[in-house]
């Protein structure tokens, strides 16, 4: 038996309960990963208050990364071993001291990475390598705007953005996020607490507006997106961290020949395997090169999941928050 923290009913942070889980042992084609250290995501949020796309009914343990040691394989894996240090995503079970994962999502960690890196590494890395890179095309030259810029996600959007050679303009609500998305390489900021995005992004790119939209807020930023992307623009769907999924008027899109590119990173596993190995791999090489600084601003212990998932939810938070655990 291990501790975990499971969800009991649909609902808040508050529905994690501490409490002791069996973990079967690895199947064919499965992992079995002494947790280290677990990554927090918003779409665990979702998935806790049963709105997630992919649906878990309680009881279950949520947390969809970790980062740990392999400590058994199925009797078919052959590519890793106990012992490996591997980060991982799992769909569910990462609050827990201990997780069955299929081998194909581990990926063994460089030795420069902690656990506390690795953990929140796979989503927000992930993420935005597919959507920038395969996904929308972002080419040397072109300009990116990044919403949500102070958070897991817009933090790993930056680095990336200006790796692949774009001019980056980071969006966000005030002076400390800002300053995180400034230290992760953005070329300009913009606060739209206190600005009209619209305007100082038309400014700040001559009236041509931004080729591409990174967008994991949606709501009212994803409204004014629309008003300053350029002619012939992308606009990358991500998620919807302010709570509105928006509406977009299709004349504009029309008339501005723009287009919407819907992006949910996690599908890439079963449809395009190889694509998801190969961004991986080069996230990986970018690491080891000194060329992403991975950002976690909170770390909790396991028990303190309801306090973390709240502080993620509360936009408390800049990067990363990942739990750990002393698991046994």
């Amino acid at each position: 038996m291990v501790k975990a923290m499971v969800c009991t009913r649909l609902g808040g942070p508050e529905v994690l309960k501490p409490q002791e889980i069996e973990v079967h042992p690895p199947k064919l084609g499965e992992i079995k990963i002494r947790t280290r250290a677990a990554g927090l995501n918003f779409p665990d949020s979702l998935q806790i208050a049963g709105t997630y796309q992919h649906k878990a009914t309680p009881p279950f343990v949520p947390g969809m990364e970790v980062a740990g040691d392999i400590i058994e394989v199925g009797p078919d894996v052959v590519a890793l071993k106990p012992g490996d240090r591997v980060f991982a995503t799992t769909g569910t079970g990462g609050y827990a001291e201990q997780v069955v994962t299929r081998a194909e999502w581990a990926t063994r960690m460089p030795p420069t990475m902690d656990y506390v890196q690795g953990a929140g590494f796979p989503v927000t890395y992930g993420t935005s390598h597919l959507a920038l890179k395969y996904r929308a095309g972002l080419k040397a030259g072109e300009t990116l705007l990044v919403l949500g810029a102070g958070g897991g996600v817009g933090v790993t959007a930056i680095e990336i953005g200006k790796l692949l050679g774009a001019r980056v303009i980071a969006a966000a609500r005030g002076a400390e996020k800002l300053a995180i998305a400034k230290a992760h390489g953005a070329d300009e900021l913009i606060d739209y607490a206190a600005e009209d995005m619209r305007e100082r992004v038309k400014a700040l790119t001559g009236g041509h507006g931004a080729d591409v939209v990174y967008d994991p807020v949606g709501g009212d930023a994803f409204d004014a997106s629309l008003r300053c992307i350029a002619w012939e623009g992308r606009i990358l769907i991500i998620g919807f961290a302010s709570g509105r999924i928006p509406q977009a008027p299709t004349n504009i899109v029309l008339v501005k020949n723009i287009t919407l590119l819907g992006f949910a990173w996690s599908t890439y596993r079963t449809h395009k395997p190889a694509v998801f190995a190969d961004s991986y791999c080069e996230l990986l090489a970018w690491f080891s090169a000194g060329k992403l600084k991975s950002h976690v601003s909170f770390t909790f212990p396991l028990a303190d999941a309801v306090t973390a998932l709240k502080t993620l939810l509360d936009r408390k938070s800049t990067g990363k928050i990942v739990l750990t655990m002393d698991a046994t």
